[in-house]
């Protein structure tokens, strides 16, 4: 994925900025996972699915204003299309890596 994780997607999905306009130390990270096992890999991946998909909705829902004329703001579509659009390339590109580490983990051989 480049470098991007889950957590810094989300980051530049909530402020709105540009990778080169964050600063290096907004990327690190805030603390350890809980022991309460809420940070596990199932849960951040779950959380973040249900993130792309809100956004998705939330996308499709403004389009649907701009369209019956309930709302004129277009930059305000615009962004809340191109938010969901990052979040679900994202989501591809975890995939990808989800599938790529299954396929190796596959071919290893016991």
């Amino acid at each position: 994925m480049d470098g991007l994780s889950i957590r810094q997607g989300q980051s530049l999905l909530n402020t709105g900025n540009t990778t080169s306009e964050t600063r290096a130390s907004d990327f690190a990270p805030k603390s350890s996972a809980p022991a309460d096992g809420s940070g596990s890999f199932k849960n951040v991946l779950r959380d973040a699915i249900n993130e792309t998909n809100s956004l998705q909705k939330s996308a499709d829902v403004k389009v649907q204003e701009l369209a019956t004329g309930k709302t004129t703001n277009i930059p305000e579509v615009m962004m809340q299309v191109e938010k969901a659009d990052i979040a679900l390339r994202l989501m591809t590109q975890v995939r990808n890596k989800i599938i790529d580490a299954y396929q190796e983990v596959m071919k290893m051989q016991v």
